[in-house]
């Protein structure tokens, strides 16, 4: 009953803020690049998290699914020393109505693999509730049941480096649209390291990059936002003509389930 009561209030808490549906309409261009990339419109992704060490180092992304609840990737290792930032659009200005969180907790899925890369998912409930608002809003979750299918053009979006021996990472917040691929048209690149908890996304002169892990691919559905992928590994130089792997959040729904219902 309690699992149901949980679920309920997240489905609230999703209905009260819209969840996908962002306050700040995004202006998604054709192919842009964060390798090479475009600004985002500010704070139109309003579920993007910058996750930071206690110095303010920023070193991987996340999304917002509800007050108390951040997803990332396991392989970000993130500590209840770091803080996970809200609100934020340019990292480099004092004058942005941002939230900094306190990390209660990090649940990192038991099935994660540093080697394999597999089941990429970890959750992180903060010490405190968010305030949502028009700059801070929770994405959808796509469901176990979703298909996503290959040729579907998404968003993903990051402050991750936009080359791949930049000596720093973008101040402002990149997006970049790009095509899914299914997992057979990936195997041609990736062979037997793609796994049923991967989807993979690009291969189109656009690329993720280091810094941006952690951080939201999200695709449309029923006129909504929907995070279908969270950006989990690639090409060591961040090459455009390779698919970047994404966690498929749809194969890893129901841990997210449990772990927010028992926790």
């Amino acid at each position: 009953m309690a699992f149901l009561w949980i679920l309920s209030c997240l489905a609230f808490a999703g209905a009260a803020y819209g969840c996908g549906s962002p306050a700040i309409k995004p202006i998604v261009s054709g192919y842009a690049r964060i390798v090479n990339g475009e600004e985002a419109v500010p704070h139109s992704w309003p579920w993007q998290v910058s996750l930071q060490r206690s110095n303010g180092f920023h070193f991987c992304g996340g999304s917002v699914i509800s007050e108390t609840w951040v997803v990332t990737a396991a392989h970000c290792s993130v500590r209840t020393s770091d803080r996970v930032v809200v609100g934020e659009h340019d990292r480099a200005s004092s004058s942005e109505a941002v939230q900094v969180m306190g990390v209660g907790k990090v649940f990192k899925n038991p099935g994660f693999n540093m080697f394999t890369t597999s089941s990429d998912i970890a959750l992180i409930k903060l010490a405190s509730p968010i305030q949502m608002n028009a700059r801070v809003s929770p994405v959808c979750l796509a469901e176990t049941a979703d298909n996503f299918p290959g040729g579907t053009q998404c968003v993903t979006s990051g402050w991750g480096l936009t080359r791949y021996n930049a000596p720093d990472t973008p101040a402002l917040l990149q997006q970049a649209t790009l095509p899914l691929l299914s997992n057979d048209q990936c195997k041609q690149y990736w062979g037997n390291r793609i796994t049923n908890t991967m989807i993979c996304a690009g291969a189109s002169g656009v690329s993720s990059c280091m810094g941006d892990s952690g951080g939201p691919l999200v695709c449309e559905k029923a006129g909504a936002w929907t995070l279908v992928g969270i950006v989990s590994w690639g090409s060591g130089n961040c090459s455009t003509s390779v698919p970047g792997v994404y966690a498929r959040v749809s194969a890893l729904r129901a841990w997210v389930d449990q772990t927010i219902a028992a926790n």
